[in-house]
């Protein structure tokens, strides 16, 4: 890699460490004033699709996974 590559890379490393602290502080701000109850309605219509589009199978895979752990077991 030539070195302007390398310090584009660093710049780049250095901006999300900068970002990274000040985007958290306003995920948790933005979850601390959401409203849950217009958030529930705002993706009703989404779920109710992907109810729809891809319903859910006969079984809820907690025995396959039960037949996974039992083959992991010694």
């Amino acid at each position: 890699m030539d070195n302007r590559k390398t310090e584009v890379m660093r710049q780049w490393v250095a901006r999300w460490k900068k970002a990274g602290p000040e985007l958290e502080r306003i995920r948790r701000e933005e979850s601390v004033h959401a409203d849950l109850r217009q958030t529930i309605e705002l993706l009703e219509d989404a779920f109710q699709s992907a109810i729809r589009h891809f319903p859910s199978g006969p079984a809820s895979g907690l025995v396959d996974q039960q037949r996974w752990y039992k083959r992991l077991r010694p």
